[in-house]
């Protein structure tokens, strides 16, 4: 396997040129051994493919590193090994391989993607993670990019309701990317989900291997649900990457005065499926809804008595942040009464407090 490792970390000759060349050499130690004039003799490649195997050919610290790679308990899965998914080999540009830590997603449930926005709003967060936990509840696996924003808000969706999440990096297994995500990063793989790469170990999370990563996600999954995505969204890419691979599309839709829901409306127009509620997409599925303990237990907190004045501000907040002023106004409290308010519902996790005196209701308490 050590020269398949080689064969598929050659940067800068494509997959579809390496499983080619393969399928003619019959195994990858017999291109690592070719001379130039054997290379010449296959016409679809060209000479810069030609140049970078040859260099690679050069190269003797492969196994070295295919060493190091399986002491951090990272799998090597080229597109041949029986663990390959199988629906992402119905992808037209398919990974060589796949780099992982923890599991692959089981091949007969059914696969969310759940992405969207970097910079989201409280509203994309709160369903992100609403759609997302209903739906691992039912056993539906979680695929995302482990991004900020919606991606990490449905990952941590899957992760509350017990269920498997799947992050597809633009960087090596071995490299979170952003590093604020370790936490994440970390319950994925204790949850029995799984960390995935086509970059090999080690690999930085450069920008141009962000696009490519995003037809894994739609290649593994079954739907692709968008959460909140601008006109220029990053988001959109996956979409037209899962289009092409005869995927469905669902979207949030949101406030005609949000550029964050722009890309999501522009989508619903087109055709897209609308995401109301999740009881309502897993109805349309034919899945039924499966409590968890966790569930139980959060509506138990949300029904919790609070003190009327409490009551009372709690009621004016929204997903949409309001300031100090704005709830002294419509609660007709004094300020001092507010803020006293605010930080025991702060306390209790009821709400938070987004920016300097701008508060939302907060959705996802443990």
């Amino acid at each position: 396997m050590e020269y398949e490792f080689w064969l598929a970390g050659i940067q800068g000759v494509y997959a579809n040129k390496k499983i080619r060349l393969r399928e003619c050499m019959k195994t990858a130690e017999a291109i690592y051994y070719m001379e130039e004039t054997q290379l010449r003799r296959f016409e679809f490649l060209n000479e810069n493919d030609r140049n970078k195997i040859m260099q690679a050919q050069e190269n003797s610290d492969f196994r070295t590193d295919y060493k190091r790679m399986c002491e951090k308990n990272i799998r090597f899965v080229p597109y041949f090994s029986g663990e390959y998914p199988e629906r992402l080999k119905e992808i037209a540009d398919y990974p060589y391989a796949l780099y992982v830590k923890g599991n692959l997603p089981q091949v007969q449930t059914r696969k969310a993607a759940v992405i969207g926005a970097r910079r989201c709003t409280p509203y994309g967060e709160k369903y992100a993670i609403d759609f997302a936990q209903a739906l691992a509840a039912c056993g539906v696996e979680i695929i995302s990019g482990m991004a900020r924003g919606i991606d990490g808000m449905g990952h941590r969706g899957a992760l509350l309701a017990g269920g498997r999440t799947f992050a597809v990096l633009g960087s090596g297994v071995d490299v979170c990317y952003p590093r604020e995500h370790i936490g994440l990063y970390v319950d994925i793989l204790e949850q029995g989900g799984g960390i995935i790469s086509e970059q090999p170990p080690g690999m930085a999370p450069l920008a141009y291997n962000f696009p490519a990563r995003n037809r894994i996600i739609s290649g593994l999954s079954d739907v692709v649900l968008v959460m909140e995505a601008g006109q220029k969204s990053g988001s959109l890419i996956t979409v037209d990457l899962a289009l092409e691979q005869g995927k469905d599309i669902y979207a949030l839709p949101g406030p005609v005065n949000s550029a964050l829901s722009d890309g999501c409306n522009h989508l619903i127009r087109q055709g897209a499926g609308i995401l109301l509620t999740p009881e309502l997409l897993l109805e349309e599925w034919g899945i039924g809804k499966n409590r968890t303990e966790k569930e139980s237990k959060k509506e138990t907190k949300n029904e919790k008595m609070l003190e009327s004045a409490e009551k009372l501000v709690y009621s004016c907040l929204g997903l949409y942040p309001k300031s100090l002023d704005q709830l002294v106004r419509e609660t007709k409290l004094n300020i001092r009464e507010v803020l006293e308010k605010l930080i025991s519902l702060e306390l209790q996790g009821y709400v938070r407090e987004i920016s300097k005196n701008y508060y939302v209701i907060s959705e996802y308490r443990a």
